[in-house]
């Protein structure tokens, strides 16, 4: 993508309302733009890094054997009647009358829609497990929309649901979801520590809260560093093994955010191995077995021949609220630091004279060879200072910039800035690209 065809609106000062840095950065580095309170239009910096961090959230649930379908945005709202929801979820439900006065919705998540699918083509255990999910724009009129996309009344969700015939079986689904949320925060550079969750009125241990730790996080959380330092269990999992064990290797460790906090459990623990962070939610997942589908009759006929309601569990994943929470745990004072996995574009070739037609010659070699090579580069061709170019390049966050200027090029080099840690180095051409190749 040439930078002079691009749109990329980009600001020196982020507006007096942003008042967290993940929101003053995608405001100032032109990803998104304010519609409404709470309601954002997605701009095409953005809208590339909220596709990729979908892409590793569906590539992720696909491996573990969830299958994707897409759901409406508006829902009926018998359904939620059915389900007996309709009037206990509150004023944060947007409620729609069409034209034939028939009450609709605009759907905050999507239990009773998919229960509705599952019950019309599922009656037999034999066809189970399932797990459905869904990447969809979800609304809740939050009272107090704030922090940006952090806490937004329209935002991107990955929700999945999972059918089973029994608990143990549930249990199982609740296992591999809980292993692929790890590989999905770890493929996008981020700690992420499952956290006890309250269960609510299904009681039992089947609910974890996945934060992952920054400085701006809105909740503390107190977690054994053993669970902390624990890296993902990766792609080469047996999805249909008994993952009872990696589960319960990480759960037997303590953490918790301060609403579940148990103090004295936690200063039970030696010293050297308790941690506090503040910490940003970004998944939830949640066993509530028959809650939807018995008064919704969502019935599967057992290997007895009887009809039992299917025990369910939910899986969510913030993938608009990913992107600021990334921002604010990989961000310096010049902007931000994308992980590669997320980043808009691979690299960005800065033509420091553009004009010149030897520096020009070299910066297509650069975007065509990039190109040809998978890493979708971003070529910043414009007519300006080289000191906005790099301002630009750094507050975008865009993983490798590869500098090419007049007196480089009269040498044979050019220069190669890794974003993250700021190293540069001066090498030939084909020294950079293999580099940013890898």
């Amino acid at each position: 993508m040439r930078l002079s065809r691009y749109f990329m609106p980009t600001l020196r000062e982020a507006p007096a309302d942003a008042q967290i840095v993940s929101h003053q950065l995608m405001l100032r580095a032109g990803m998104v733009r304010q519609e409404a309170a709470g309601i954002y239009a997605w701009l095409p910096l953005g809208l590339r890094v909220l596709k990729k961090i979908e892409q590793v959230v569906r590539e992720e649930m696909d491996r573990a054997g969830a299958i994707e379908i897409l759901m409406p945005t508006i829902q009926l709202a018998d359904l939620w009647k059915e389900s007996g929801r309709y009037d206990d979820y509150g004023d944060e439900m947007l409620r729609i009358l069409d034209r034939g006065q028939r009450e609709l919705l605009f759907g905050p998540t999507a239990e009773e829609v998919v229960t509705d699918i599952f019950r019309s083509y599922v009656k037999s255990y034999k066809d189970l497990p399932k797990n459905l999910y869904n990447i969809q724009w979800k609304f809740r009129d939050e009272r107090r929309p704030r922090f940006g996309v952090m806490r937004g009344r329209e935002f991107l969700m990955k929700d999945a649901y999972s059918f089973d015939a029994d608990e143990a079986g549930a249990r199982k689904s609740y296992n591999r979801m809980f292993l692929a949320y790890l590989n999905v925060y770890a493929r996008l550079g981020l700690k992420a520590v499952p956290v006890k969750a309250d269960p609510g009125p299904i009681g039992g241990d089947l609910s974890h809260e996945f934060m992952i730790l920054a400085d701006t996080g809105e909740s503390q959380v107190f977690a054994h560093r053993d669970l902390v330092e624990m890296g993902a269990p990766g792609p080469d999992i047996d999805w249909d093994g008994d993952l009872g064990p990696e589960v319960a290797r990480r759960t037997s460790l303590y953490a918790a955010s301060d609403e579940m906090h148990d103090a004295a459990r936690f200063e039970a623990m030696p010293e050297d191995k308790r941690m506090t962070a503040r910490g940003i939610e970004v998944g939830h997942i949640f066993y509530f077995g028959t809650k939807y589908s018995a008064p919704m009759k969502a019935l599967v006929t057992g290997p007895d021949g009887k009809d039992t309601p299917v025990q369910m569990g939910s899986y969510g994943v913030g993938v608009s609220r990913l992107v600021a929470a990334i921002i604010e745990a990989s961000h310096d004072a010049n902007g931000i630091i994308w992980p590669a996995a997320a980043a808009p574009f691979g690299a960005v070739v800065l033509n420091l004279r553009a004009g010149d037609a030897a520096v020009d010659a070299v910066c297509e070699q650069a975007y065509a060879a990039l190109t040809a090579a998978g890493i979708d580069p971003l070529y910043d061709d414009r007519d300006d200072r080289p000191g906005a170019k790099f301002a630009a390049a750094d507050l975008v966050g865009i993983p490798w910039q590869l500098i090419v200027g007049p007196k480089g090029v009269a040498e044979g080099v050019v220069e190669l800035k890794n974003r993250a840690t700021g190293e540069r180095q001066t090498v030939p051409l084909d020294a950079a690209l293999k580099a940013i190749t890898g």
